[in-house]
């Protein structure tokens, strides 16, 4: 890794045990991916007011050099964070070992790249909740999926608003449905792509949501 790794907690104890379970896992994945530039760890309690038990969450960002950022996160409520914290930073670290696996599959040519493979799902934000740092997606189904700050890639949370369109990837956890790695695609207003990839048609109801 040309970085070293970052570990930051956020209104959780700052545990040796964790530091050292993180750093094992950090090291698995280097054994997929040999050109992995940074990690970012980061252990919160989330404060979601609509999520009873501030549950506790892992994230993991890792950034290559071709395909840019990777982001993996797993969160459930915990009673007993010795016990339970352990799995849910072992399951964001799955999640992320599953993209790597992808990315390198793609590198060597184990998986064929064609122009028609399906890219991620497009959503338009919804809700938004800037100063807690959250808000809802509604898929072209009209799914709704909740999503962290940390989820938007490239540090774009505060360029989203309500009918922002999104590239996303859906995760459905304890809590329901996530959205992680979201990448801006246009803003309301702005045309997409010029070939049109993109000209797909909002969620039917979303400007019926109300802004928070």
């Amino acid at each position: 890794m040309q970085t070293p790794l970052e570990i930051t907690y956020q209104h959780v104890t700052r545990s040796a045990w964790i530091d050292e379970y993180v750093r094992s896992r950090v090291a698995k994945l280097e054994h997929f991916s040999k050109d992995i530039v940074s990690c970012r760890v980061t252990i919160e309690q989330t404060q979601n007011p609509h999520k009873t038990g501030n549950p506790y969450r892992a994230l993991v960002e890792v950034v290559l050099p071709a395909k840019g950022e990777l982001v993996a996160e797993k969160s459930d409520k915990v009673t007993d964070p010795q016990v339970q914290l352990r799995p849910i930073i072992r399951n964001a670290f799955e999640a992320m070992e599953k993209q790597l696996k992808k990315q390198t599959a793609k590198r060597d040519g184990k998986v064929k790249q064609h122009n028609d493979e399906p890219l991620p799902p497009v959503a338009t934000v919804v809700r938004m909740f800037e100063k807690d740092g959250y808000g809802f997606l509604k898929s072209v189904s009209g799914q709704e999926y909740y999503f962290h700050r940390n989820a938007v890639l490239h540090g774009d949370f505060d360029r989203l608003t309500v009918g922002t369109r999104v590239r996303f990837e859906p995760n459905e956890g304890d809590e329901g449905l996530q959205a992680s790695s979201i990448q801006i695609i246009d803003k309301p207003g702005v045309g997409g792509s010029a070939d049109g990839e993109d000209d797909l048609d909002m969620p039917a109801g979303w400007e019926q949501e109300p802004r928070h």
